[in-house]
């Protein structure tokens, strides 16, 4: 492996002359005086996003007081329970794999903003925000990666396998939920529903063959499906440039047109998720977004995230292009709340997720019966079930 990181290191990178997205998590511009109580327009950075076979969203967008103060509590919350699982981790209070979104929490507050429950998203492992988002609480959420029984997942799933109505998961194994969101899109379509679907997946998701005969099956059918990448720059401990050929994830849908977006500048990713969705839904066929966004942890828990960067990389990502720190700028300098309102809502946000932690840590381990429940449908079981063993017998009449 040496070697061939010296001769990948020997090969001279190719020059790339288009300008590169902007991640600054604080560029847009207010256009005129910001209301309190009616929409306003703001104007998005120049290089907010890149279009591929496409054009890109307007850089002009309609936002309002109520829904800025409200991804602001949202990011808060996402990112203090997201620090809550971390703190439970170290404690040993949480077992098993735990994959973080610090940092990356306007990507999926973005998303959520621009749908409704009817829509589906679909995503691998890095998403615990999207149960709090779509119909879970804190509590549940915490739960679950306790493995007790208030988790989402009566805390039989653990942190990869998170799921609510309006949520179809949290997937172990990279790449595999590409193919069943577009199997979600294809529902919908055969449905007739003029709703979206968001599958999901990471950069380091990306070479996967099963992501390529989705976005074909995607494009041969036509169907409402938004392929979205979220390129955190890094697949685990490597780098999007010693894995990819290509970096330029939007690009890599052959003849499916493809959007990059600032991952770090929920306004932007608002603006695209919105116009993804109506992308799909008036019928143009699938579409691949990039948002490109940065991890402040390592991978997992396991990882400490700085064999492979430095830690003046990491530094500076969090003191300037913070995506909390860039809404908390433009909500103070538009004059729509002060700096003390927005630290009641992190107080306010803290408290939640302190009261949650309690809540999830009071309650009981799952009973080991529970071991044999949600293998089939509620009523649909057999009469046994055999298990590790040929004598470990399990009859569904002792439930």
């Amino acid at each position: 492996m040496a070697s061939l990181a010296r001769i990948r290191s020997a090969v001279p990178r190719r020059m790339h002359l288009a300008r590169a997205i902007q991640t600054a998590a604080d560029t847009t511009q207010l256009q005129r005086d910001a209301s309190h109580s009616e929409p306003f327009t703001v104007r998005l950075h120049e290089d907010s996003f890149r279009g591929y076979r496409t054009d890109i969203p307007s850089l002009d967008v309609e936002v309002t007081k109520e829904n800025l103060l409200k991804w602001y509590k949202h990011m808060v919350v996402i990112r203090r329970t997201e620090q809550a699982a971390d703190a439970l981790y170290k404690q040993k209070l949480i077992r098993g794999f735990c994959h973080l979104a610090i940092g990356q929490e306007a990507v999926s507050v973005g998303i959520d903003s621009a749908t409704t429950f009817e829509d589906k998203i679909i995503s691998s492992y890095r998403t615990h925000p999207f149960v709090i988002l779509r119909g879970g609480s804190i509590k549940s959420l915490i739960g679950e990666l306790l493995g007790r029984v208030c988790g989402v997942s009566k805390g039989k799933g653990g942190s990869m396998h998170v799921f609510t109505e309006a949520f179809q998961g949290g997937h172990g194994i990279v790449g595999a939920q590409v193919p069943l969101g577009a199997g979600l899109a294809f529902a919908q379509k055969y449905l007739g529903k003029k709703t979206a679907t968001f599958t999901m997946y990471g950069d380091g998701a990306s070479n996967q063959g099963q992501v390529f005969e989705a976005f074909n099956m995607a494009k041969l059918w036509n169907l409402p499906c938004i392929f979205v990448c979220e390129n955190n720059k890094y697949g685990m401990g490597t780098s999007a440039e010693r894995s990819s050929a290509n970096t330029e994830y939007y690009t890599r849908g052959d003849k499916i047109p493809g959007i990059q977006v600032n991952g770090m500048d929920i306004i932007a990713v608002h603006q695209a998720s919105k116009w993804a969705k109506e992308w799909v839904v008036n019928d143009k066929g699938p579409l691949l977004v990039e948002f490109v966004t940065y991890r402040y942890a390592g991978h997992s828990m396991s990882d400490p995230g700085t064999t492979y960067r430095t830690r003046e990389e990491i530094q500076r990502m969090r003191s300037t292009q913070d995506p909390i720190r860039g809404l908390q700028r433009y909500i103070s300098e538009w004059g729509l709340a002060s700096e003390e309102d927005l630290k009641a809502i992190d107080k306010q946000a803290k408290a939640e997720v302190d009261a949650a932690v309690e809540e999830a840590k009071a309650s009981p381990f799952p009973d080991e019966k529970e071991l044999w429940t949600d293998i089939y449908s509620a009523g649909t079981e057999p009469p046994f079930m055999r298990g590790r063993e040929r004598e470990e017998v399990f009859h569904y009449s002792q439930l």
